[in-house]
């Protein structure tokens, strides 16, 4: 069950990381036990309910205070997607952010078994391929709510055409808990 003071706390630093980066004074940050340890973050920034840049860790190397400031840097700055954030999006822009539990190696006998294994709206996925990789959060499910389609979609976001498949293949599952900013009006 997700933690609402953790919450809060993460939301905060995310919001008021990307704020730095404009001059902007950033709201008093709720400290919480759980920032000095390691975590893996994904911070999501949205605009009129459209994505406008998601970055993240998949695993826990660094203390999750100080992921949770990066990846939202990297979301509003460095999503390859998008351009950099400009200092008049940010007010209207609504950020969320996704603590993952570490990713467990999927066992499964070919695709249509890992298909058959996914979990929807409840894993992220990791798709890997002789080092090539792409992930999707559990809320892409929301979007994507067909088992064949989000595998599609998420050999597509690694680089690879949808009907790809390998017995070399490697998948991965986690968890989320996550925290949203209020709408934006």
């Amino acid at each position: 069950m997700p933690d609402p003071a953790l919450g809060r706390a993460l939301l905060i630093r995310a919001r008021n990381a990307i704020g730095e980066e404009f001059g902007i004074a950033g709201q008093p940050e709720p400290d919480h036990p759980a920032l000095e340890r390691p975590g893996a973050t994904f911070v999501t920034l949205t605009q009129d309910g459209q994505l406008r840049g998601c970055i993240g860790s998949l695993e826990a190397w660094r203390p999750l205070d100080e992921d949770v400031r990066a990846n939202a840097k990297a979301a509003a700055f460095g999503d390859p997607r998008f351009p950099p954030l400009s200092k008049s999006e940010f007010a209207r822009t609504r950020v969320e952010v996704s603590l993952l539990t570490p990713p467990v190696p999927l066992d499964f006998t070919d695709e249509a078994d890992a298909i058959r294994q996914m979990r929807p709206g409840i894993d992220g996925m990791i798709f890997e391929y002789h080092g090539r990789r792409g992930t999707f959060l559990p809320q892409v499910w929301e979007s994507l709510p067909d088992r064949q389609q989000f595998f599609a979609h998420l050999k597509q976001k690694a680089g690879f055409p949808a009907n790809f498949w390998s017995p070399e293949v490697r998948l991965y599952r986690y968890e989320v808990q996550k925290w949203k900013e209020p709408e934006k009006s």
